[in-house]
């Protein structure tokens, strides 16, 4: 006999989204907690010389065909006489040669220690040689770095608003399905009354509460609380239907004739027999908080500089003219699409194994 963990993790590493879902997670939460490590540069440090530069192209073989292992051309830059834009050229006599484990800016790393080493760059930055894999941005920023340091803010929202919300919707249900009467008939009036609201407008007018003159951590936890509030209601309603179920079950009733007391029944016997809905439900929440993020700060009223978001960063990709003339201004966006996406798969497969009703497999 299997155990439920054993089924669960059978059931799921089945499903092939769900898994291709969890790898991407990984590897992004991988780069985000080494983002300052990974990435070459400070993230607002900005270089005037390469504002708008579009991504470099990394080589290992020069013009002449003789391998140089990975290297970059310098650049430099010329004005188009057509368009009379500012064009960047590569300087086919000016090999710069890509180096693992060089020093670099000094960062923090998570508060911890003040260090130099990156991942991995060029050995001396200069006006003509960088390494930009995803371009710069209008004030010459390393866009790469920024992604990076970006997912810190979005992807940690998402799990951290997540948490509160779950934790404030599980409680909340609970306490009303246990109690009902006049307490239920409260909470779910109050319950509907929020989400008679549209969701995007509520988040945007409880946004705007956030002083403009907070420090950009302040704003952050602002934006965690916001998308908080308005996250948890669903996931009261399902809790509280549950709880309806359960507190007739022979062991709630053996509880209460022990002469438990109500809180320890709800905390120790209700809520932890909704733990599969609620792992679920977060997984499948995490998404709509890194959108919610994403939009409060492209629509301006989120996270401001000089801290960064992936919202706050597809805020310059908001003009057509400008996302025709540097299209890898959107390589945010991608990074949101491919967070999203992953979350909905792992919370699909999650969702399917755990499933005590899943269809037997057809041999």
């Amino acid at each position: 006999m299997q155990s439920t963990k054993e089924r669960i993790a059978r059931n799921f590493f089945k499903h092939r989204l769900g898994v291709i879902g969890l790898i991407a997670l990984s590897i992004m939460y991988l780069l985000v907690i080494f983002a300052d490590f990974i990435a070459p540069y400070n993230y607002i440090t900005a270089h005037r010389n390469f504002v708008y530069a579009p991504p470099s192209k990394i080589r290992f073989f020069d013009e002449e065909g003789k391998w140089r292992g990975p290297f970059v051309y310098g650049m430099t830059k010329l004005r188009n006489p057509v368009t009379y834009r500012l064009e960047f050229t590569e300087d086919k006599s000016n090999v710069v040669p890509i180096k693992l484990f060089v020093r670099g800016e000094e960062y923090t790393f998570w508060g911890l220690f003040k260090t130099d080493l990156h991942l991995f760059g060029v050995e001396e930055s200069s006006d003509v040689a960088m390494i930009l894999l995803f371009g710069g941005d209008r004030f010459g920023r390393d866009l790469f770095s920024r992604v990076l340091v970006g997912g810190k803010v979005s992807m940690t929202v998402g799990l951290v608003g997540t948490l509160i919300s779950v934790f404030i919707g599980a409680i909340v249900g609970a306490l009303s399905g246990y109690y009902g009467g006049t307490i239920d008939i409260l909470i779910q009036r109050f319950i509907e009354l929020l989400r008679s609201f549209p969701r995007i407008p509520l988040w945007l007018a409880l946004a705007t509460i956030l002083p403009p003159q907070w420090p950009s951590t302040w704003v952050y936890f602002g934006i965690v609380i916001v998308l908080s509030l308005i996250g948890w209601m669903g996931v009261a309603r399902v809790v509280r239907g549950m709880v309806l179920s359960l507190r007739e079950k022979e062991f709630i009733l053996a509880a209460k004739v022990s002469g438990v007391s109500n809180m320890k029944i709800i905390t120790r016997h209700l809520i932890p027999n909704t733990i599969s809905y609620l792992i679920v439900v977060s997984t499948l929440s995490i998404p709509g908080m890194i959108l919610g993020e994403s939009a409060i700060s492209f629509l301006g009223l989120g996270i401001k500089e000089p801290m960064t978001s992936w919202g706050l960063l597809l805020k310059q990709a908001q003009s057509l003219s400008e996302l025709e003339a540097h299209p890898w201004l959107m390589i945010p966006g991608i990074f949101i699409i491919v967070a999203v996406l992953s979350f909905n798969f792992v919370g699909d497969a999650l969702r399917d194994a755990v499933d005590p009703y899943r269809a037997v497999e057809k041999v």
